[in-house]
């Protein structure tokens, strides 16, 4: 389905990938409603888009059963319809092993990543259904399919929405609707800091991390085009591409090979008690 013309929502739009989507699908003329937790990142994204006639935000907290059940009124009201919907918020988990993560650290990304993905397209779905064409396209990630020691939570949630699209795909085949899992590799964007959570090392073993980090604005085009193309797998670097081929021909020396990367970065404490 093209984007042109139609409406889209997309969560995560005050920041990282989710705003480079907001003024992506702006430039390629669809209409946008820009959801996020946090009313200051959302101003930031219309400050820095074009079109802005064609673009309204939504501060809601897709958590939030009931918030997210208003938010389909809100943005009916806005743009007459809804044709799309971009599930792209996320977090990711403080990185510690499973053992010393805290019930609240893995509870808050299993309910914004997986809770989250499910509320917002359990809400959404009837309004898309009811479209000549729509488009639902639900952000997994590359550790949604590949294991990364000290995320593995964030990683269980995230391979989660990856089935739970699939079986959407299944459901929704004989619909007008089609579907979309999109899985991003290293992506250049503040999602540390907008999860809360510390690089191990500091920045500055990110910024000399070998791993190649797509651009945001690449990443959003990239998407764009495979739901342009109704591809139901979206991989977005070739890092999540390379990952992909790995973890089928060779997966046991795939993970040994990043387990050893990933044990360079986190120093062992004591299990949460």
């Amino acid at each position: 389905m093209k984007v042109h013309g139609k409406v889209w929502v997309v969560t995560g739009g005050g920041s990282g990938m989710g705003r480079e989507l907001v003024v992506a699908l702006l430039q390629r003329g669809a209409r946008v409603a820009a959801v996020d937790v946090r009313a200051d990142a959302l101003a930031q994204t219309v400050a820095g888009a074009d079109a802005v006639e064609r673009l309204s935000t939504h501060v809601a907290d897709i958590t939030d059963v009931d918030a997210v059940r208003a938010l389909v009124a809100d943005v009916v009201t806005a743009h007459g319809c809804v044709d799309g919907l971009i599930n792209n918020a996320g977090i990711i988990q403080p990185f510690e092993p499973v053992a010393q993560l805290s019930d609240q650290a893995m509870h808050r990304v299993l309910d914004v990543n997986l809770m989250g993905t499910i509320n917002m397209t359990r809400a959404f779905l009837p309004v898309l259904i009811d479209r000549p064409e729509a488009h639902l396209a639900n952000v997994s990630s590359m550790g949604g399919f590949f294991p990364f020691p000290g995320q593995t939570i964030y990683g269980a949630s995230k391979a989660a929405v990856k089935l739970f699209t699939e079986g959407l795909y299944a459901e929704l085949l004989d619909s007008q609707v089609s579907v979309s899992v999109i899985m991003p590799g290293a992506v250049a964007t503040g999602i540390t800091q907008n999860s809360g959570v510390e690089m191990p090392g500091g920045e500055a073993a990110a910024s000399q991390s070998r791993i190649p980090q797509t651009q945001p604005a690449d990443a959003a085009r990239i998407m764009i085009e495979g739901i342009e193309k109704d591809k139901l797998h979206i991989y977005v670097g070739k890092d999540a591409r390379f990952m992909n081929l790995a973890i089928r021909i060779a997966p046991r020396r795939a993970i040994e090979m990043v387990q050893k990367q990933m044990a360079k970065m986190m120093a062992p404490r004591e299990p949460v008690r």
